[in-house]
């Protein structure tokens, strides 16, 4: 690109097909982070690079999410587990929320809702993202007998207005109507959103179900994100927060630099990176 050489590096974040970026131009050697961690399912991808990085890097600029923070940080095969653990001491069905957009966190909800019997309910937009990626991966709607898609009024009528009838139509042999999760052990998606439509069929949390929200818990402070919370604690369901982070944990931001061996490091992004930016042994920049 010009004078600039820029090579993708495929990297492990919960945001799919996430890059770091590798940019020489005039001698100098700059390799850029983004946003990334060791404790996804692609985490073999940092582990490689780490053991075989990037010789004579200039600038190091890398993400500084988690430096100063408490974020839960385990690896996804444990989230794993947590969800299966709660989707068998729970008696009713199990409500969860979740970004679509994070392929790690719906590959554990469908491999734990299968370990227990259960089916994992996802709405449109999550069917959509999954349909985008389905090329060239083995994650697709199809073809997993666990898995059903939810066809709502409302977000019916959005892919509608949006010209998207063929969607919701390559979609209907794998949908489910809301009034079909009425009783049934299901696992089931649940956004603000979706309240309205689950309502209207009788789709109402109760004792017997549980809830979980499986986000940054600092969302909850939005009442986009609280709504569906509060929705399920006023009517008795048992709340819980099994979650992990999507960037690297303050140890593995350090253990990733120490591998490198820049002259120098630049953390960026996040809210305490340059409250907490020491610990790096290395010469520091700061912008």
């Amino acid at each position: 690109m010009g004078p600039f050489a820029v090579t993708p590096i495929l990297t492990d974040h919960c945001a799919f097909d996430a890059y770091m970026l590798l940019i020489e131009a005039e001698g100098k050697r700059i390799l850029y982070t983004g946003d990334f961690r060791r404790h996804g399912r692609k985490s073999v991808l940092v582990d490689r690079l780490m053991a075989q990085p990037p010789v004579e890097i200039d600038v190091l600029i890398i993400e500084g999410t988690n430096l100063g923070t408490e974020k839960p940080v385990v690896t996804e095969e444990q989230l794993e587990q947590d969800f299966a653990d709660l989707f068998a001491r729970t008696k009713g069905r199990v409500f969860v929320s979740w970004s679509g957009q994070n392929i790690d966190r719906t590959v554990n909800l469908y491999r734990a809702a299968k370990r227990t019997g259960r089916t994992l309910v996802i709405d449109l937009y999550t069917a959509d993202v999954m349909d985008r990626i389905s090329e060239g991966t083995r994650l697709s709607h199809a073809g997993f007998p666990k898995l059903k898609v939810v066809i709502t009024k409302r977000l019916r009528s959005a892919y509608r207005r949006n010209g998207r009838e063929d969607f919701i139509e390559r979609m209907a042999p794998f949908g489910i109507a809301a009034r079909h999760l009425v009783g049934e052990r299901h696992v089931i998606m649940l956004r603000r959103a979706l309240i309205p439509d689950y309502e209207q069929s009788g789709v109402v949390p109760n004792t017997d179900d549980a809830y979980n929200f499986s986000m940054w818990n600092g969302y909850l402070s939005e009442p986009y994100h609280s709504a569906a919370l509060e929705w399920c604690q006023t009517r008795g369901a048992e709340i819980s927060y099994i979650h992990t982070s999507g960037h690297a944990s303050s140890a593995d931001l350090r253990a990733f630099a120490k591998a490198v061996q820049p002259k120098v490091v630049i953390p960026v992004h996040g809210e305490a990176w340059n409250e907490h930016s020491t610990g790096f042994g290395l010469r520091q920049a700061f912008v």
